[in-house]
């Protein structure tokens, strides 16, 4: 007989060790006070594992790995909603395999990851922090900060290698500065990039091109070290990179060692290769990188966006609905899929 309630999961690392949330600001009383809903946390397992998740519907994934030893047998679980858009920590093949729907929140990352790429443009051509260093020295300081000139941006060029969710928002809250926009994405939609004024070109011609160059691509192994030694070394000497995507996108030794003979202008690193870097990775000392520890994005917004987005995708999924953010679109036309979707209808009603 099936359960009587909606049975949603919650990883562990959702709560501190004394019972607290990790993140208030991810409301969790409309999943609390929703119908038929029950909600549980999970012991704290990196990865999960199926015994965890036998009994569940869905899952709303923290940053646990969860993998092929994660999916439970009893063929219950029918969703896991990501707390993000980055899905690196899942297994996909594994969840469309077992018919299990990954989500992600596009809308909640959006507009927070967009505004850190323009806050990385703004400090890096500003040379915001060589100014705040400057300004603490006191007199010495100030007799230095002639030889610390900015760049202006009206007429430069911003290019973003994807033009996805986050790389189109990134365009559109650059319109004000007057910049000249191009882009480089084998998936990207022409009418879009039309639309926002962005001239789509090939990979070589955006690193050679852009005064700005933001990373704003998924990390997959077609695209894992795609900024390399060769192509960074088509970057002007002025130009900027940036990186808030993945650290594995960009091949951080070359970057490192590209910084330290100032073959290019900076960087602003939200992502590294490994997080948290080793005490002596030389990228820590150099001046003339902004780096943030994968956290630029965090804001009370943010979090509380990806949290409403990934409640209202499991209870869509409860009443049978197909949720947003679906990351292995080839399982919604599976027969086990649509099945259980339509089983969830007639239990908790449209």
């Amino acid at each position: 007989m099936a359960d009587a309630r909606f049975r949603v999961a919650l990883s562990g690392d959702f709560r501190k060790p004394d019972g607290s949330p990790t993140y208030p600001d991810f409301d969790l009383e409309p999943l609390r006070d929703a119908p038929d809903v029950e909600m549980a946390f999970l012991e704290p397992r990196n990865p999960l594992t199926a015994d965890q998740l036998e009994d569940f519907d869905a899952l709303i994934l923290l940053a646990h790995r969860f993998d092929a030893g994660s999916v439970p047998k009893s063929g219950r679980l029918a969703a896991v909603a990501r707390f993000g858009v980055g899905y690196d920590t899942v297994d996909v093949d594994a969840c469309t395999k077992a018919g299990i729907a990954l989500v992600i929140t596009p809308d909640g990352v959006r507009r927070p990851v967009a505004v850190s790429v323009i806050t990385f443009m703004l400090a890096l051509t500003g040379r915001l922090l060589t100014k705040d260093r400057l300004t603490r020295e006191a007199e010495s300081g100030y007799a230095r900060r002639s030889d610390h000139m900015g760049v202006g941006l009206v007429g430069r060029t911003l290019g973003s290698l994807g033009i996805g969710n986050i790389g189109a928002e990134v365009f559109r809250l650059a319109k004000p500065f007057d910049m000249k926009f191009i882009a480089h994405d084998p998936f990207a939609d022409r009418a879009v990039a039309a639309g926002l004024g962005v001239e789509l070109v090939g990979i070589e011609e955006l690193f050679r091109r852009a005064d700005v160059l933001s990373v704003s691509c998924p990390l997959s192994p077609e695209t894992r070290h795609i900024v390399n030694a060769d192509r960074l070394a088509l970057m002007k000497p002025t130009a900027f990179l940036i990186n808030t995507a993945r650290g594995p996108i960009v091949d951080q030794k070359a970057l490192t060692e590209v910084l330290q003979a100032c073959r290019i202008a900076g960087a602003g690193l939200d992502v590294l290769e490994k997080e948290p870097p080793d005490a002596d990775d030389p990228i820590l000392k150099l001046d003339n990188v902004i780096l943030a520890p994968h956290a630029l994005c965090w804001t009370d917004q943010c979090f509380a966006g990806n949290g409403a987005a990934d409640v209202r995708a499991v209870i869509d999924v409860q009443h049978g609905r197909e949720p947003r953010g679906v990351v292995n679109r080839e399982v919604l036309a599976l027969d086990l899929w649509k099945e259980r979707l339509a089983d969830f209808g007639r239990r908790f009603g449209p």
